[in-house]
């Protein structure tokens, strides 16, 4: 079993590193000072393995390749040259929705006619991948994912733009995830760029699945499974790389909905020192039942919380932005940061981040800020905007907290003026992302076209 390497910078070649611009950005670089915030032991005994690098590129920055690809290896990764492709039959297709009814297509309920496999086991590596049309997989009862959650996912897009060509938004950076996410599962790892071109064959085939609509898309739902079917908590010596897709309808049928959070630091979602920083499907079942919870609190989401301190983390399966005047009097955009491990760090967050250093409008860190710093700025009138980001809706306004008092045991209830901010920086965002998905706005490196 082989594991992504690369090589950790030095605190000097870090920090001289976060002092570099971007080639194309016109801001300064910002990066965490590696010196103050020391990585968990865990993430820093993986480091080696794992392709982390420095905080700014801590999960977000896919390995870099070697300009002479060594020898192909089934024992490193799968490869786009061995792969199979079945094509359904006609018998085997589903019926597609049509472009009105394509809108209204309730998340992950329709799958596109085919999907990709690939089977993998100690002895042999990986064996030929595969395009065939989609069907049950047949697995053991006693298979290590259904017992011990040996599991982990990625979620993409693909989006059909005005001109008719079909794009993905910055793949690579999803296969370099799932591979740091395979090696904190001790499942196997895979070459990511090998995986991109597989991908892209699979919607080739399953092309006509991209919506022809500009506020819809295809989702794509790489997964890897530990699959030994054998009981105990060890090392699964077999495991299967799968992908599905399906059509995603409109997320904003009728324009931005601005949520309201639950808050209650009694509910914890992440731990210094565990895995929240992967896209594992133990991260997820947990929040299930708080969201319940929130709901029966006529909330939409869950803004996690950590430690007393009741540091701010993620809102949902979100990361989370927050627009305010810092009490220094500075026009501040700030998220959470990376190095504790505590939050996924998310493509569309990375991007953001790039944008917003590109803007040159407002000072833009990724810092540890707490409730109580939330409660301050709204008291004195000077936090603008917050909201989510992700895949699945880009952005999303946050309208109000629930907060539970835990000093009173009692919950307030805090508005957050972001639909009603000046600075427009929510939406520009927005609209700058979208733009770039669809290829009304082209962004070098950031679109793979089919």
């Amino acid at each position: 079993m082989s594991f992504p390497v690369l090589p950790l910078e030095s605190d000097h070649a870090a920090n001289e590193l976060s002092k570099k611009p971007h080639s194309h950005l016109t801001t300064a670089w910002i990066s965490t000072d590696i010196r103050k915030h020391k990585m968990p032991a865990l993430l820093s005994s993986m480091a080696s393995r794992a392709a982390f690098v420095t905080p700014r590129f801590l999960a977000t920055v896919a390995p870099t390749e070697p300009k002479s690809k060594p020898a192909q290896d089934p024992m490193k990764s799968f490869y786009r040259k061995d792969l199979k492709i079945q094509k359904a039959t006609k018998e085997q297709m589903h019926t597609k929705p049509d472009h009105l009814q394509v809108e209204k297509v309730k998340f992950g309920h329709t799958y596109a006619d085919h999907m990709m496999t690939c089977d993998w086991d100690e002895t042999n590596g990986w064996a030929a991948p595969k395009i065939e049309p989609i069907t049950d997989l047949k697995i053991h009862p006693g298979a290590k994912v259904l017992h011990y959650a040996s599991e982990l996912f990625e979620g993409m897009k693909a989006y059909r733009g005005l001109d008719n060509k079909i794009r993905l938004f910055r793949p690579e950076m999803n296969m370099a995830r799932m591979r740091r996410t395979a090696a904190r599962a001790a499942l196997p790892d895979f070459d990511a760029e090998e995986a991109v071109q597989i991908l892209i064959e699979m919607l080739k085939i399953d092309q006509e699945w991209v919506p022809y609509s500009n506020v819809c898309s295809l989702y794509i739902r790489p997964t890897l499974i530990g699959t030994d079917p054998t009981l105990g908590v060890a090392f699964s010596k077999n495991a299967k790389f799968f992908v599905i897709t399906g059509p995603a309808g409109q997320y904003y049928a009728t324009g931005f909905q601005p949520v309201k959070l639950l808050a209650d630091s009694r509910h914890i979602r992440a731990f210094p020192g565990g895995v929240g920083a992967y896209k594992m499907g133990c991260n997820y079942a947990p929040t299930i039942w708080v969201g319940k919870e929130a709901e029966k609190k006529n909330c939409q989401q869950v803004l996690w919380l950590n430690g007393e301190d009741e540091e701010i983390t993620e809102v949902g399966t979100m990361n989370i932005f927050v627009l305010w005047k810092n009490e220094q009097g500075e026009l501040e955009l700030v998220t959470p940061p990376l190095h504790k491990g505590l939050i996924l760090p998310g493509v569309t967050r990375d991007s953001l981040l790039e944008l917003a250093r590109e803007m040159n409008e407002f000072k833009v860190s990724e810092r540890i800020f707490y409730m109580e710093d939330v409660k301050k700025a709204l008291a004195e009138n000077r936090l603008f905007e917050m909201f989510g980001c992700g895949t699945a809706c880009v952005v999303n306004p946050v309208g109000s907290i629930h907060y539970h008092n835990k000093e009173k045991n009692e919950y307030e209830d805090w508005n957050i003026p972001t639909m009603k901010s000046k600075y427009n920086v929510m939406q520009r965002f927005y609209d700058t992302i979208v733009d770039i998905q669809y290829g009304r706005l082209e962004r070098p490196g950031w679109t793979r076209e089919i």
